[in-house]
């Protein structure tokens, strides 16, 4: 791991456990065994840091997701691929949600007008296919970006409250991912329902 890398990873586990506010860049440069100046070598700045972790995340995931909207597959198909991908990646990455969330708190006027953020939720091509199919009879008349919010929500909620459902459940991580993934086909049916005539 790089020496970068390995700055950031630290970082991030700060963010997530300490919070963006109370996370100094004494708090990295210790937990990552390295002096400041170095750190402040490789980002200037805490908020630097934090805007390179948070670029890099999407960046990694972006194209991914928005590959699937922007895609010709059939809607139907579309919308299951798309659950089950971004269930994949928020298992991967069960904190991801938090430090998302955490941005949005911080500055929720930052996060919006960064390209790599609009970029991941385009849903330009995905509302013209929706619209279309309501068009040609194929799906109920829902207005797209409900559909979408619907969408997200119903899958990225699960793992902001993931520590309860665990703990109301009697679940470990192996059966909290195992109920993840049955809920792939659960949160697709549900979606489904709502446009099917």
């Amino acid at each position: 791991m790089s020496t970068e890398e390995k700055i950031k990873k630290t970082a991030l586990s700060l963010f997530l456990e300490k919070g963006f506010e109370r996370t100094s860049i004494r708090d990295i440069a210790l937990k990552a065994k390295i002096n400041i100046a170095l750190l402040n070598y490789y980002f200037r700045s805490k908020e630097n840091l934090f805007n390179s972790i948070f670029s890099g995340l999407l960046e990694k995931y972006t194209p991914t997701l928005n590959g699937i909207l922007g895609s010709s597959l059939p809607i139907e198909e579309k919308i299951h691929l798309y659950v089950e991908e971004y269930i994949d990646i928020l298992l991967e990455n069960p904190k991801l949600t938090y430090f998302v969330l955490s941005v949005l708190h911080r500055n929720p006027d930052k996060i919006t007008q960064m390209k790599i953020f609009q970029s991941l939720y385009n849903t330009g091509d995905f509302s013209k296919q929706f619209m279309d199919e309501v068009r040609k009879g194929n799906i109920k008349e829902v207005d797209p970006t409900q559909f979408f919010i619907n969408m997200l929500s119903l899958i990225t909620f699960p793992f902001t409250i993931k520590q309860v459902i665990m703990e109301k459940n009697h679940m470990n991580e192996d059966t909290f991912k195992q109920f993840m993934h049955q809920r792939k086909q659960v949160i697709t049916n549900m979606l489904l329902l709502t446009i099917k005539k």
